[in-house]
């Protein structure tokens, strides 16, 4: 089955970048194995054709459009999204449901506003990139999985609850907003009473 196949069903998360600061093209380079749809926020354009990255869709104002008509024949078939402010994720994630796309990587989106995606977590499945972190929701309150030897971080509302248990022992304590932790190599298990957020260290 040919990767094109894959992007005509939508089945590959797309990409969305929304900031470059802090982001590296190293770090972004393996969501692209399977040719997704790629979304930029027009402040993000030149440094991601810079990357030699193929851009699908750009979200921009009607200025930025006017200024910049030229990349639509110079990038072909990229098409612009209108956008009519300065944020252009809601339009950004209307556009990902409206083509059936089930899933997104947000590239360079602030950790400290999660809790404006958490009405989006029932309609796609959401990872975010953040310098040189990546992190996923827990939509179901138990999470188990196997970890290396590392550090995580725990995002959620402040002072929600979260039970740790591996093999460390068993602990439970309320989440700082930001919550870093110490993982020993073997399987974690979580939970917690509302959604919370995974975070793992992808560039070293």
């Amino acid at each position: 089955m040919s990767s094109h196949h894959f992007v005509k069903e939508q089945q590959e998360p797309a990409v969305f970048i929304l900031n470059t600061a802090g982001i590296s093209f190293d770090a972004v380079s393996p969501l692209l194995e399977w040719v997704p749809t790629v979304l930029v926020a027009q402040e993000c354009v030149d440094v991601v054709l810079s990357w030699g990255i193929k851009i699908d869709v750009i979200l921009a104002t009607t200025e930025f459009q006017r200024t910049n008509f030229h990349l639509l024949e110079e990038q072909y078939p990229v098409r612009f999204l209108t956008v009519s402010q300065s944020d252009p994720l809601e339009e950004g994630i209307h556009f990902l449901l409206a083509s059936q796309h089930k899933g997104v990587h947000l590239v360079g989106f602030d950790p400290i506003n999660l809790e404006c995606l958490h009405s989006k977590i029932a309609l796609l499945d959401l990872t975010i990139l953040d310098e040189e972190w990546k992190y996923y929701p827990v939509k179901e309150g138990k999470f188990k999985k196997w970890f290396a030897t590392s550090e995580i971080r725990i995002l959620a509302k402040e002072n929600q609850p979260l039970e740790l248990s591996n093999s460390n022992g068993q602990l439970l304590f309320p989440i700082q907003y930001l919550t870093q932790i110490d993982l020993p190599e073997g399987i974690s298990e979580f939970s917690s009473p509302d959604i919370f957020w995974i975070g793992e260290r992808v560039m070293s």
